[in-house]
């Protein structure tokens, strides 16, 4: 198949209109507010708050800082028990406050944190846990908080995949007791860079904030050693924009997920996760798994075949976060502990999905996939 002209990535920023942008720029430079709760951060907040469905929200530069402050909102200590299937941020966010990551192996329906094997994992030490929703998949959220009231576990939800979805009819990040959104240029929703987290209630919205501005409780009054980790007016600017276009995006990433369903259904060894019938989901990833004993090659060998056709998938996540050398001395990372999260991050490619990818570049994605598999099953037959 002749090679692409352009290089395909994983993902690409959806952006709005230049024009569009301008005048919330113009609006920037007349009031001179560039920061510190400027007019744009207080709208974007309240906008998020009601499309997401959350009584509380609270913005940041990243998604990385409010997973770093969440912990200190908490008082979080001692030991967390988390996933080592995710983006190495959520991990090092522990590490940032000293606390102690214990990897738990995740369920291989939707790659998420698996509940059953969270209780072997508690131990006295134990003050909270850490699950990540997946691909905007859900954890098993109820069997999670059963877990945590019994132990007197916080549950703090890295949701940084999980922008607009809902899961029973309620917006995700109203489950546990803090959740946290990332708004990096490679998400769903996106203000450039940016984050946000999202609580329950009043006094702890005034905390979280507090914490994000030094600790600062008005003019001169000090409340916490906080940390500077405010979103600022760009980025809240591009947000309320970008708002106004999301379910328009939304939909037509669920057209592109609907096309790679439809056209690499049936090909051996080739497998990609099922919708949860509970959740309205955000078409925020399409992972594929590929089976090398099935499919004739290895994962490796095939996201190296697309790179050579100017296809550049990611393999989201590998390598393990238990993995990294920082991690690795860590009895909780003994691959034998997590073997269904080893065979996971060793199968999946995350293909080529934004609302500007094309259908006929899908089918060539597709076509390029299946060729690889056809052409190994001719050479067998020779």
């Amino acid at each position: 198949m002749k090679e692409l002209d352009n290089p395909i990535y994983v993902t690409q920023p959806s952006l709005p209109e230049l024009d569009e942008f301008i005048p919330y720029l113009q609006q920037i430079w007349d009031n001179k507010i560039l920061t510190n709760n400027g007019p744009f951060h207080k709208q974007l907040e309240k906008e998020l708050a009601e499309f997401l469905g959350v009584p509380y929200i609270s913005l940041f530069a990243n998604g990385t800082l409010a997973l770093v402050t969440a912990l200190q909102v908490l008082q979080v200590t001692g030991e967390v028990i988390t996933t080592p299937y995710s983006f190495v941020a959520t991990t090092h966010s522990l590490w940032w406050n000293n606390i102690k990551p214990v990897f738990v192996d995740i369920e291989k329906e939707f790659c998420n944190l698996d509940p059953e094997k969270i209780e072997a994992a508690i131990t006295p030490k134990t003050t909270a846990i850490l699950p990540v929703h997946v691909y905007g998949n859900p954890c098993k959220i109820e069997r999670i908080q059963d877990i945590a009231d019994i132990y007197g576990l916080k549950v703090i939800y890295d949701a940084a995949h999980c922008f607009g979805v809902n899961h029973k009819g309620q917006g995700i990040c109203n489950f546990g007791d803090l959740s946290i959104l990332s708004f990096h240029a490679t998400k769903v929703f996106n203000t450039m860079e940016g984050g946000a987290i999202v609580c329950h209630d009043e006094a702890t919205k005034k905390r979280i904030d507090f914490l994000k501005n030094f600790g600062f409780a008005g003019e001169i009054k000090v409340m916490a050693p906080g940390i500077n980790s405010k979103m600022n007016e760009l980025q809240a600017a591009m947000g309320i924009l970008q708002l106004k276009h999301h379910k328009e995006n939304v939909e037509k990433r669920k057209t592109i997920v609907e096309q790679y369903q439809l056209k690499l259904k049936g090909i051996k060894g080739v497998s990609f996760l099922s919708q949860p019938s509970d959740t309205t989901s955000n078409y925020a990833y399409f992972p594929i798994f590929i089976n090398e004993a099935e499919y004739g090659i290895s994962r490796n060998d095939l996201y190296e075949r697309l790179k050579q056709n100017n296809i550049y998938g990611r393999r989201y996540f590998y390598p393990l976060i238990s993995e990294f050398p920082i991690y690795k001395g860590l009895e909780s990372a003994n691959p034998e502990k997590l073997r269904i999260a080893q065979q996971t991050a060793e199968q999946v490619i995350c293909l080529p999905l934004y609302p500007n990818l094309s259908l006929e570049t899908v089918c060539k994605i597709c076509q390029l996939i299946d060729l690889n598999a056809k052409s190994l099953y001719t050479n067998e037959k020779h």
